[in-house]
């Protein structure tokens, strides 16, 4: 394969939105979903099961939020389960599994409490009818006891990570996140992080216009779920971990 063909097959970007709950900032998730519905995209959506954030908890109420989450998996968009209760319960000092520092919903916690939560969450999802596959953790945060918690609860999928590929872990399949808002880079395969509840109009206007630019190399999680991992990606994804986390802990340290 020559590099040419490497890039065109390992270009693409998965839609995902963060903090979907009962309360947060419908104008802007209905306004997403009229870009979205216009090239056909199919995002993910990290959706809170049981949300507790105070921040969050601001924001407008929907009734029949859950009928709309249906609604939306209906169409195509992948529901994810972003946490559980989004209240942060410990302080990781760096030692996460991701070495991301900060606080964290999981972390630290005993196995039995990080798997009752998560098939709490599953419970709610169930429920009303909804199935989940795949997970991501409020601040990007997990310990081993999380990872295996996920396995056991018949989670396979984490929307994070390092790097520029997917790739393989303790068991788990993880699709990369690096940045606080959407980029294109000229390759690879990895996820967006947009906070919608605190979007203004300028900023709505800037995503509009990047999705009108780049919609052609954004994908469902469907289409890049299934993936080849090879020495070169292995190696490209182990360079970029080691740097962003020793750019993390400069920053830190030097409180930038």
């Amino acid at each position: 394969m020559s590099l040419l063909d490497f890039i065109k097959n390992n270009k693409s970007l998965l839609i995902r939105i963060d903090d979907i709950a009962e309360n947060m900032n419908w104008q802007f998730i209905y306004r997403c979903e009229e870009l979205f519905d216009k090239f056909n995209l199919k995002p993910l959506i990290g959706v809170i099961p049981d949300n507790k954030d105070s921040e969050l908890l601001k924001y407008q109420k929907k009734e029949n939020f859950w009928s709309e989450v249906r609604r939306w998996s209906q169409k195509g968009w992948e529901v994810s389960m972003h946490g559980y209760n989004h209240l942060y319960k410990t302080e990781t000092n760096f030692k996460d599994f991701f070495g991301y520092g900060g606080k964290s919903e999981f972390y630290g916690l005993s196995y039995n409490a990080q798997s009752e939560m998560i098939s709490a969450g599953l419970n709610v999802f169930k429920k009303n009818n909804l199935e989940v596959r795949s997970f991501f953790s409020p601040n990007h945060t997990y310990d081993l006891q999380t990872i295996e918690a996920l396995k056991n609860n018949n989670i396979r999928y984490v929307i994070d990570g390092y790097g520029l590929f997917p790739f393989k872990r303790h068991g788990m399949i993880f699709f990369p996140q690096l940045f606080y808002r959407e980029i294109m880079l000229p390759i690879g395969i990895q996820s967006t992080q947009l906070h919608i509840n605190y979007w203004d109009e300028e900023y709505f206007k800037g995503f509009k216009s990047f999705i009108e630019k780049n919609h052609t190399f954004i994908r469902s999680f469907d289409q890049i779920i299934d993936f080849e991992e090879n020495l070169l990606k292995k190696i490209i994804n182990f360079s970029i971990e080691k740097n962003l986390k020793l750019a993390r802990r400069f920053l830190k340290f030097f409180n930038l």
